[in-house]
């Protein structure tokens, strides 16, 4: 009998929360992530650029359905700028295109610093995963060509100056989806005239997680390897890894929560609706999740009290 298709690896779900580390990039991270707990399936919320630390929240299985969810958190960076040089990659990463000798004060900063809060229009970096008549536009860029991006739509809640020197301030922001820090870099340096460009950059959090919930690869890699097989014909022990992992429910904490019993959740389970019981279970709500005995088990919509389900989880 033909074993093609049979998936390799655990089924285990749940939300990792890694603190990545400068010099790894996203794609290579959850390639790294899926290694260590022998999953069969994970994905990311959200690129981190290389030269970029901190916050990469990894799906692991099951987990992966609840991807958007977490894509849409507000998230919170520490970012440096480096005033005097406009770069290609809007970082430290590519060459210097333009360049200048002044320097702002730190009243000429805060002075612009309403016009990049609130909701704004920002164009997304040349070397960014924006698509561009079907390609990325950082392919585009690294051919040489340079492509009109068009500006969009992005929410800065807050923004803050941390640290403040001559050459280089430190920023907190509180953004939305879609935000571009390099952009925020690129578009304060010319709007100053001295230029700037990210030169350190790390995300601390993306809703629903927190600093609280960060994982470090080093950590990882020892949890793992106290798992190690005594012998040839020993299996590898996953119970220390999987000491890290966040329930899969955790993403979905801005939905309405309704609980039920273990008979409507095999319902569900087989795409059917059920009845919505108990005194504060809302009677119509575009989506919500339903969980049994602290379980995830399906998002759907509830409409004149039935919980319709729309995608169903398994573990």
């Amino acid at each position: 009998m033909s074993r093609r298709g049979k998936k390799k690896g655990r089924p285990v779900s749940g939300w990792l929360v890694l603190d990545k580390p400068v010099g790894m990039g996203s794609t290579e991270a959850v390639s790294k992530i899926k290694w260590l707990f022998n999953a069969e399936k994970a994905g990311h919320a959200g690129t981190l650029d290389p030269l970029a630390s901190g916050m990469l929240p990894i799906a692991l299985g099951e987990a992966t359905k609840t991807v958007p969810y977490v894509m849409d958190g507000a998230k919170v960076y520490r970012f440096t700028v480096s005033w005097g040089e406009e770069r290609s990659t809007d970082d430290l990463e590519g060459p210097v295109t333009k360049s200048s000798d002044k320097r702002p004060s730190e009243d000429e900063i805060r002075a612009i610093m309403p016009n990049y809060t609130g909701v704004i229009m920002q164009t997304p970096p040349q070397f960014s995963a924006i698509k561009i008549a079907g390609e990325r536009a950082y392919d585009l860029a690294r051919e040489g060509e340079t492509v009109d991006i068009p500006a969009r739509e992005v929410e800065i809640g807050r923004l803050e100056i941390i640290e403040n020197s001559a050459d280089r301030t430190v920023f907190e922001i509180d953004c939305g989806k879609g935000t571009y820090v390099r952009s925020l870099a690129r578009d304060m340096g010319r709007d100053l005239g001295c230029f700037g460009h990210i030169s350190e950059l790390r995300r601390t959090e993306v809703d629903p997680f927190t600093a609280e919930d960060f994982v470090t690869i080093a950590e990882l890699e020892a949890a793992r390897a106290a798992g190690q097989p005594d012998g040839e014909e020993g299996s590898w022990d996953f119970t220390a890894i999987d000491e890290f992992v966040v329930d899969t429910a955790a993403a979905l904490d801005c939905l309405p929560q309704v609980a039920v019993t273990d008979e409507a959740a095999n319902k569900i389970r087989l795409g059917n609706p059920v009845i919505v019981r108990g005194r504060d279970a809302p009677v119509e709500a575009e989506e919500a999740c339903a969980t049994a005995r602290g379980k995830l088990v399906a998002i759907g919509a509830i409409e004149q009290g039935m919980f319709k389900p729309k995608r169903v989880f398994t573990a």
